[in-house]
């Protein structure tokens, strides 16, 4: 059961309220359609009702506000317009992630596509599919976690007849088991065939709370449609000679202007054979259901005087510390974006190694394949480009929240930042062996020694590349953009690098290398070892301009995602 008492939109500049003092109710086993015209308000409702949208109001789930239901996608589904997703992404695999983000069994994936017809398209690619397949994925999705209650948003919009008359049967399929339906719709007809609540809304406002038999009475208003040459005519012909239908009111002829009649209270067989007794050519004789436009009713239903005030915010989150985790994995292999980013970085990579071995460069150029001339080495760039894809597409293609707010979690933070930094080490390591084996066959071993501590030099390029993955992380995440997250890895060498090296040519800053043993001269106990060189590679890497320069912009980066996320949480 749905309960919305009091939904109100936040306040906008200089605009009404989309949605004001609205309470109505949703109860199991029926069909309840939220109807009104474009720009009614449906929509605003149901993001309300979901918490997608800042407002005031009480909306409850099974008497639970939606903060206190302890699995939301298992419990509540929900299709707002298309299924988004990536458009290289299957529908199987799509699913499969959505799956592991709700904390259901795989399983579960092909159970609801067969259940919405789609088993036959499982590995079809959603950019290929028609808005009917669409329509049906988005379905899919919301019976995924195989809830009690569905909250969709004009489900059957630019549907074919056959495609309604199916989606329809679902529906009423789902409602007869037990389960809560909410649907949103624009056209009364629609309301009047599948639901058995019907709540007009306009201006964002109540006008009525019916139930379908009540709504058909009031609004809906057969009649017979005539198209004749003869129009003019044939209005006077009927209206002295039809003969009204019992129980009904006077019959009523209206003229359209043109050559179309409305004939009220009468039927097809009375219109048409007083058009044939006079001789009358008729066009078109047909019986319709027109809409008399929305009748308010004396006053909305009263909120119950006990029901708590609070406020509605953007908070839908899924429970769980694993779900984040299963998602990025499944979101990041299901498609070949990732992988074409990797065997090309480590391509270029392997190209630089072998010409930079040719021309005589340095041991550690060739191993990372780090001309002087570029600002980032490729193994660096790719990774940056991998961390910027992971919160870029996730604004791009926003399979788990259209609107954004599971994107700004902490948890999924997290999770991104683990893959992406495995991701970012593993191609840090084939890069580097597959750049010193290439030249050790090429042009010797003498071209890939490493002078020196090799564990300093080793510290230091894991950490280069594991820094600009997360820095292309943040930053796309923070600007919504896989662009900006790219160009925010870039600026670390060409803008912030020059910046701190000028402040570094100080020797200040190099007296951090010597920390380790002036630390031990001051203390009992003796270090380990293990401990005493890792402290001792890890200052020497910041000292150099590109250590702080990374370490200043992730940060700062970070800094500001939290922010970003604390602002969009309730007060």
């Amino acid at each position: 059961m749905i309960q919305a008492i009091g939904l109100t939109s936040a306040p906008r500049r200089n605009q009404p309220l989309a949605v004001a003092d609205l309470s109505f109710e949703a109860r199991p086993g029926r069909i309840t359609v939220l109807l009104g015209e474009p720009r009614a308000g449906k929509t605003s409702a149901l993001r309300l009702l979901l918490r997608r949208d800042p407002g005031r109001g009480i909306a409850l789930f099974r008497g639970r506000p939606l903060d206190r239901v302890p699995h939301p996608a298992r419990e509540i589904g929900v299709l707002l317009g298309d299924a988004p997703g990536h458009p290289a992404r299957t529908a199987r695999n799509h699913l499969g992630m959505l799956a592991a983000a709700a904390g259901v069994p795989l399983k579960r994936v092909d159970e609801v596509l067969e259940v919405v017809g789609l088993a036959g398209l499982a590995g079809q690619r959603l950019g290929d599919l028609s808005r009917g397949m669409d329509r049906r994925l988005g379905l899919a999705a919301a019976l995924l976690g195989d809830p009690h209650t569905l909250v969709l948003d004009e489900p059957s919009h630019e549907l074919s007849p056959r495609e309604i008359s199916w989606l329809h049967g679902l529906l009423r399929g789902f409602a007869a088991h037990g389960g809560t339906v909410l649907a949103t719709s624009r056209a009364p007809g629609e309301a009047a065939r599948i639901a058995d609540q019907v709540v007009t809304i306009g201006q964002g406002r109540l006008i009525a709370d019916q139930t379908v038999t009540e709504f058909t009475g009031a609004r809906l208003r057969p009649r017979i449609v005539v198209q004749s040459p003869y129009a003019s005519r044939l209005a006077q012909v009927l209206g002295a000679e039809v003969t009204p239908v019992p129980d009904a009111p006077v019959p009523e002829v209206v003229q359209d202007g043109g050559s179309r009649l409305f004939v009220y209270g009468s039927n097809c067989a009375a219109v048409g054979e007083a058009a044939f007794r006079h001789g009358i050519l008729v066009h078109r004789l047909t019986e319709e259901t027109s809409d008399t436009g929305p009748v308010r009713e004396d006053g909305p239903p009263e909120a119950p005087a006990t029901a708590p005030q609070g406020e509605v915010h953007p908070a839908l989150a899924t429970p769980g510390l694993v779900w984040p985790l299963r998602y990025e994995l499944r979101r990041t292999t299901g498609v070949r974006t990732p992988w074409v980013v990797a065997a090309a970085t480590v391509a270029a990579s392997l190209l630089a190694a072998v010409l930079l071995g040719r021309f005589g460069a340095p041991p550690t150029d060739v191993l990372t394949g780090w001309p002087a001339a570029l600002p980032l080495p490729p193994a660096a760039f790719g990774a940056g480009l991998l961390g910027a894809l992971a919160f870029g597409q996730e604004f791009r293609y926003p399979a788990l929240d259209p609107d954004g707010p599971a994107a700004r979690r902490l948890g999924l933070l997290g999770a991104k930042v683990a893959i992406t930094g495995a991701a970012a080490t593993l191609l840090a390591l084939a890069s580097l062996a597959l750049d010193a084996l290439a030249g050790w066959l090429l042009f010797g071993s003498s071209a890939v020694a490493l002078p020196g501590a090799r564990t300093v030099a080793f510290t230091g390029w894991i950490a280069l590349v594991l820094g600009c993955a997360w820095a292309g992380l943040l930053a796309a995440g923070l600007f919504r953009s896989t662009v900006l997250g790219l160009l925010s890895v870039l600026a670390v060498p060409t803008l912030v690098v020059p910046l701190l090296a000028a402040l570094f040519a100080r020797p200040a800053a190099r007296s951090l290398i010597g920390l380790p043993e002036r630390l031990r001269s001051t203390v009992l106990l003796q270090w380990p070892s293990g401990l005493d060189q890792g402290l001792s590679a890890a200052l020497r890497l910041l000292s150099q301009p590109i250590g702080w320069a990374l370490v200043l912009a992730l940060t700062g980066l970070l800094g500001a995602y939290v922010l970003t996320v604390l602002r969009g949480r309730p007060r």
